[in-house]
């Protein structure tokens, strides 16, 4: 019985609106009173959470307050509750999985976007039971074939001039005198000769380097830190690799890295998409196990 009395309480309230704007209280009794001060304790931070957390523009909080109105007077009408869990999982797609697929894509470009439209057609038409034109069992599939096509598509028509400048910049190298090649994509000369071991993938080295962009700008260097540094060989990008086991300990390098063999159509810290690597690596010594 007083489950009841304190629902229809609460009702009261709920339902005392002024044309959408703050529900007015009508304290009758203790029942009305405690539904109010529930009200209050429970409000705490959501003004807050509104605008902070779910972004809702403060100018618009009268609607944000309709809407929980709405929501928590839909009881059990099923027409209406259908359509608040619908806005609800809505909210999600955009303040969510759109935003997180744009940037999985488009690297937070706010000029790209996925497509909505066709998003809803496909996540609507497939879950209310519809043949759609990709089926379910394939759609994960065709989903990473496309991601890494439309990344590779949009890296190219943004970093595309970049990309021309470091292949072309590698192809002239390549055909310069002293130059010498390790594999298709990765090329040195030697600065100094060493006569020490040759470490295997596995082996743990300590190394002092320099890494340059082909426009001489430095993105990384032990030398500027003043430590050396110690890591596994197979633990470092392919073209490390390469040159680390083809190099006697004692030996200085400079090592020229294509982006394939690099970090290719990723960005790492200043490092841009496509970049071409230029090192200059002086291998100290192989870290024995017990050094480790």
């Amino acid at each position: 019985m007083k489950k009841q009395v304190f629902a229809a309480g609460m009702a009261a309230i709920l339902f005392a609106s002024c044309g959408g704007k703050t529900p007015k209280a009508d304290l009758q009794n203790s029942v009305d009173t405690l539904s109010y001060a529930f009200g209050v304790a429970q409000s705490n931070g959501l003004r807050e959470y509104a605008i902070q957390r779910l972004g809702i523009d403060s100018t618009m909080l009268d609607e944000f307050f309709k809407g929980i109105v709405d929501g928590a007077s839909a009881g059990d009408n099923k027409k209406k509750k259908a359509y608040l869990a619908g806005i609800s999982i809505g909210q999600q797609v955009s303040n969510q999985m759109m935003p997180g697929m744009n940037n999985e894509l488009f690297m937070g470009d706010s000029t790209k976007t996925v497509n909505i439209e066709d998003f809803l057609a496909g996540f609507i038409g497939s879950a209310s039971g519809k043949k759609t034109i990709i089926s379910v069992d394939s759609a994960q599939q065709v989903v990473n074939v496309m991601m890494q096509r439309v990344k590779d598509e949009y890296m190219s028509e943004k970093f595309g001039q970049w990309k021309q400048e470091n292949e072309q910049y590698l192809a002239k190298l390549s055909k310069k005198e002293g130059i010498q090649k390790l594999s298709e994509g990765v090329y040195y000369e030697v600065i100094e000769a060493g006569k020490g071991d040759i470490p295997s993938a596995e082996n743990t080295v300590k190394v002092n380097y320099e890494g340059r962009m082909i426009n001489d700008s430095i993105f990384d260097s032990s030398y500027q830190r003043g430590e050396a540094a110690t890591f596994p060989c197979n633990r470092v990008i392919p073209g490390w690799t390469e040159a680390l086991t083809h190099m006697p300990v004692g030996s200085k390098w400079k090592v020229y890295i294509s982006a394939d063999k690099g970090y290719g159509s990723r960005s790492a810290g200043d490092i841009q998409p496509y970049s071409t690597l230029v090192f200059t690596i002086e291998l100290l010594e192989i870290v024995k196990e017990e050094q480790k």
